[in-house]
């Protein structure tokens, strides 16, 4: 009787042990995802406020797809502050260190992570002209390593907003960086547009943030306003060339919102936290599995206008009653 009792017993412990041990086993996947803790890695061309929004924001689109800094996620951040001799080192580096999912905020980023590996994903933030830069060959079918988030520039609708805010307007300059893919494609299709509307459009390259100043100067000679597309070179500079600007009454129109906080007139933009959110949700989609031919490149092309009310004031410039109601006005 005593034995049968033990029996029963022991039988009793190892059921409850060969439970314990099963529902570890079959336990779900969503539920490993919340404590395992995966490794993502980003690289940033550049320190600027618009860049560092899409930082923001990826770190938000992570958090909303159930990955939290801190807790099962760890971000391996780098920024290599322009210099492209560091670009290829610490797309290197984030490769050695074994993230899952690289990131590559602005285009030389990206580039740079692509040279490095043909294995890990990548995904782009803040690419304008993917196909252009060589990251991927069709938008909508990425057949590599590298898909992400391309924010293209509403070039049509700024020059429509330039044609009303700026009417006297005749002769257009143009500032890029010479090395930058990205800006070399806007800068293109810039000028094939604007001419088509009847404007003269001369082109200013430079081939580091070291010749602005100078070339700044050079263009206000000859220019009625200044088209900066989303260029990572002259955005690092760009308190140079808004200091030129204001003192020869130049208007600045430009490709993002905060060089329009920062002393630019106006521009047409996208909303670079939120273009920063979509990249890190397509960063998470990878974590969970989905193959990068599986996500399309997601292409951000709708902006809204936003005018620096003081600069418009000290330019003397008039805003249209209309253009008021649609625009987002700033001082």
């Amino acid at each position: 009787m005593k034995n049968k009792r033990l029996a029963f017993i022991f039988g009793g412990l190892l059921a409850l042990v060969i439970l314990a041990v099963g529902s570890q086993l079959i336990r779900p996947s969503s539920e490993k995802h919340q404590t395992d803790k995966v490794k993502v890695g980003v690289l940033q061309f550049v320190t600027h406020e618009a860049l560092d929004d899409i930082y923001r924001g990826i770190k938000a689109g992570l958090k909303e797809s159930g990955y939290t800094e801190g807790s099962n996620l760890q971000i391996d951040f780098l920024n290599s502050e322009a210099d492209q001799s560091k670009v290829q080192t610490m797309s290197q580096t984030l490769v050695n260190n074994k993230n899952q999912v690289l990131i590559g905020i602005a285009t030389p980023a990206a580039q740079g992570l692509a040279s490095a590996t043909k294995d890990i994903p990548i995904v782009m933030g803040a690419v304008t002209d993917p196909v252009g830069a060589k990251l991927v060959r069709d938008l909508t079918a990425p057949d590599g390593n590298i898909t992400g988030v391309s924010d293209k520039t509403p070039i049509a609708d700024q020059l429509e907003l330039m044609a009303t805010l700026t009417p006297g307007v005749k002769t257009v300059g143009v500032l890029y960086s010479s090395s930058e893919d990205n800006s070399k494609s806007q800068v293109e299709e810039f000028k094939t547009l604007a001419q088509a509307k009847g404007y003269d459009v001369i082109e200013y390259a430079v081939a580091s943030s070291n010749d602005i100043t100078s070339m700044t100067h050079v263009m206000i000679e000859k220019v009625d306003a200044i088209f900066l597309p989303l260029d990572n070179t002259v955005a690092s500079a760009f308190t140079t060339v808004v200091q030129a600007a204001k003192e020869a009454k130049t208007p600045i129109y430009t490709s993002v919102d905060t060089m329009v906080a920062e002393g630019g007139l106006a521009s047409v933009f996208i909303n670079q936290y939120e273009l920063g959110v979509a990249t890190g949700k397509m960063a998470a989609k990878l974590l969970q599995g989905e193959q990068v031919a599986q996500l399309p490149v997601e292409v951000f092309d709708q902006g809204t206008p936003i005018i620096n009310e003081t600069v418009a004031t000290e330019l003397g410039i008039t805003i249209p009653e209309q253009l008021k109601k649609e625009a987002q006005l700033i001082k």
